[in-house]
């Protein structure tokens, strides 16, 4: 089976959208289809990678975005896709790529479309008025376009099942759980970055309006009040940056800036004792997931999809929801710092995020492509 997947918003710094096409790209090839990726890049150009046959096609640059670009043309695009003969289409971006599924309708080639966002969050977050009839409009022509709308929790579910859209499916995204492990953690890295301070704190994630980036240093700043000896780590850069470091001027925190070694980014993950995600708006947040698959538990916004996956009712839960503020943040952060248990967290971090497999993503999109063939599935290991 040839599959042709469309993303926007796919570049060198660009952190869940890369992660998720490579793993798609990855799982199929290795059952056997052909998987051709198209990404916005600066000219016209096409090599092929462990994960499929890579297209750049010409785009151009959003403003105050960190350098994310989106494709120029959707006519020259879709010229493209003819050429390529694809026989299923799986598109990233709802906001300009919609067209697509129209063009497959009317050849017949079965489509779907992520969603990867919340448009009515998004909405809310750089709009100072409401455009929620437009936004449900958007929404409903998006879902009439494709045979499917995947999301990925059941927040990211909610404005489809808010306009009737019947044809919404729920299929959670996996985490590499051989790189991101507790055994990725590294004495030597933690006591690096700690530089004297005694707890490690780490954001991970894209700097912009809709990730609330400040809320991590707002809850340092309480924490270390209290008398906690925290330093605060932030990997990843965006049009936030240079104003949470002058925000942070007097405070413990360190920007690592984007870290394209996974391997890495899963050392210190693993080697931190809270990780942070006060996105209100996060539809799925695949850092979260790989903190708790290093054994690190997550303290996330409570608006968000993240408490989904946290495990929030066990007794030793995988992290906390609190409300959208500093103060709220630090006394979710304190109870992990100050507990007795560690160890215990840490496991049952862990066990949840076993449960978050791609083997199990590739095989429900798979079956969702018309493959009724069953794979045996390969164990990751820790």
């Amino acid at each position: 089976m040839k599959i042709v997947h469309i993303a926007n918003f796919y570049g060198p710094n660009s952190g869940g959208i890369k992660t998720t096409i490579h793993q798609l790209g990855n799982g199929y090839t290795i059952r056997g289809h052909q998987f051709i990726y198209i990404v916005p890049g600066v000219g016209f150009f096409q090599e092929g990678t462990p994960t499929g046959l890579k297209i750049t096609v010409p785009s151009f640059h959003l403003p105050f975005t960190g350098g994310y670009r989106i494709i120029r043309s959707n006519r020259k695009l879709l010229a493209l896709l003819a050429t390529l003969n694809p026989e299923r289409i799986e598109v990233s971006d709802r906001f300009t790529l919609s067209r697509i599924g129209l063009w497959a309708k009317q050849r017949k080639i079965p489509a779907v479309i992520f969603s990867h966002e919340s448009l009515v969050g998004l909405a809310t977050t750089y709009l100072p008025f409401s455009i929620r009839t437009i936004v449900d409009w958007h929404n409903r022509r998006s879902a009439k376009r494709f045979d499917h709308v995947i999301t990925t929790t059941k927040y990211a579910s909610q404005e489809f099942r808010e306009i009737n859209a019947k044809n919404i499916l729920q299929i959670p995204l996996g985490v590499d759980l051989t790189t991101f492990s507790p055994g990725a953690a590294d004495l030597e890295l933690r006591k690096e970055l700690l530089k004297g301070s005694q707890y490690l704190l780490v954001h991970c994630g894209r700097m912009s309006p809709e990730k609330q980036p400040h809320r991590s240093i707002e809850a340092l700043r309480e924490i270390r009040v209290r008398g906690i000896d925290a330093r605060l780590i932030y990997i990843g850069i965006g049009p936030l940056w240079k104003q949470s470091r002058d925000a942070s001027k007097d405070l413990p925190v360190t920007f690592l800036g984007y870290i394209a070694d996974r391997h890495r980014v899963a050392s210190i993950l693993a080697s931190a004792d809270v990780s942070l995600a006060p996105g209100p708006i996060e539809t799925f947040c695949l850092a979260a997931l790989e903190s708790i698959a290093s054994g690190t538990p997550v303290v996330a916004s409570q608006s968000s999809a993240v408490g989904e996956f946290l495990c929030l009712d066990s007794p030793t839960p995988a992290g906390a929801i609190a409300e959208n503020n500093g103060v709220a943040f630090a006394d979710k952060i304190e109870i992990f710092l100050t507990s007795p248990d560690q160890s215990r967290i840490s496991m049952s971090c862990r066990e949840q995020a076993e449960k978050y497999s791609w083997d199990d993503t590739i095989e429900a999109l798979l079956e969702l492509h018309g493959e009724k063939r069953v794979y045996k599935k390969t164990k990751q290991s820790a």
